[in-house]
């Protein structure tokens, strides 16, 4: 590892339990937060992980000043139960509706900058089970403890069924790999592609989104191009438990993330491409009569920088 990131483990990553409650009452001041779960079809946990927002960080104290959650074309009872459990839910395609609608998780993240006022924003996924709320103000704690810091990820273990801290099957055998080969400054950080994660609306806005699953591997590489590795930091938050994808689910993510990976490779100079990667990757399941294929389109496209965008608005970054 190199010796800058053995120092930036050592001043930039901290836990949960550093950053108690009322302290950060007494950093916040007059920052504006925004917490965004970005959810689809998850009705069996995207309440409580509301509620428990609700009743912790807004209601007993001031320190969430917004609590969105970003539907994302559910078809289940989503959006009904998100807003039963006291938050406000946008329709993902209602958002800046004057643009073609595209697909995926980076879609909702990009659209909740436009659908949000915050100076700060907090993303957590809205399938975690077991949920804290350390998880919010652990990601807020070292943006209110040092205004250098623009993005913060969290790290955590990732108990798989019997096999203990077996999840994160695409970090460790596709993205870890991608960035210790090409963005070594990266390699620090335990959960690259963790949907958990905070940064100041003045970063944020300035970078683009991909849409799919390659969204929090493209951030990453993207905050460090035009901030430094010093302006980004990791948050211990201790364990996180949802429900695991499938292995066919988990290629097209990996398809995805190898796509946003590439496209950042040709767009710093780190390679020089001969060709334009496919976008099909085909799976094999057996079926009755041998080995079936399904092909899936993994293409990756991208939403420019929101500030760039004509009716984002005006926003006031702290």
């Amino acid at each position: 590892m190199l010796p800058e990131v053995e120092a930036w483990l050592r001043g930039r990553t901290s836990s949960s339990e550093d950053w108690p409650l009322s302290w950060l009452l007494a950093a916040k001041e007059d920052t504006t937060v925004s917490v965004v779960l970005p959810a689809r079809d998850e009705d069996e946990t995207v309440g409580e992980i509301v509620s428990a927002i609700r009743r912790d960080l807004m209601d007993a104290v001031p320190l969430v000043d917004e609590l969105v959650v970003i539907d994302s074309r559910s078809t289940d009872d989503t959006a009904a139960r998100a807003a039963a459990a006291g938050a406000r839910v946008a329709a993902q395609d209602e958002i800046l509706p004057d643009l073609k609608p595209l697909d995926g998780k980076g879609e909702a993240l990009w659209k909740s900058l436009a659908a949000t006022s915050g100076d700060l924003l907090v993303f957590v996924d809205a399938d975690l089970r077991e949920f804290d709320t350390s998880f919010v103000t652990g990601l807020l704690g070292p943006l209110f403890g040092d205004p250098d810091v623009v993005y913060v990820k969290g790290c955590y273990d990732r108990p798989l069924r019997d096999i203990g801290n077996g999840g994160g099957r695409v970090t460790e055998l596709v993205a870890r790999p991608l960035l210790n080969l090409h963005w070594p400054l990266l390699a620090g950080f335990v959960q690259p592609l963790a949907g958990e994660y905070a940064g100041r609306r003045s970063a944020l806005e300035r970078v683009p989104f991909v849409t799919g699953y390659g969204v929090e591997l493209g951030l990453l590489i993207d905050l460090l191009d035009l901030y430094g590795l010093d302006a980004l930091a990791q948050v211990d938050l201790g364990r996180r438990v949802h429900s695991h994808q499938s292995t066919d689910a988990l290629g097209v993510m990996a398809a995805q993330i190898l796509q946003t990976a590439w496209s950042r490779l040709g767009r710093q100079d780190k390679m020089i491409p001969l060709h334009d990667p496919s976008p099909l990757l085909a799976q094999f399941r057996r079926g009755a009569d041998g080995h079936e294929a399904t092909v899936r389109d993994v293409a990756v496209a991208e939403r420019p920088p929101m500030a760039t965008v004509s009716g984002y608005g005006a926003r006031t970054a702290g």
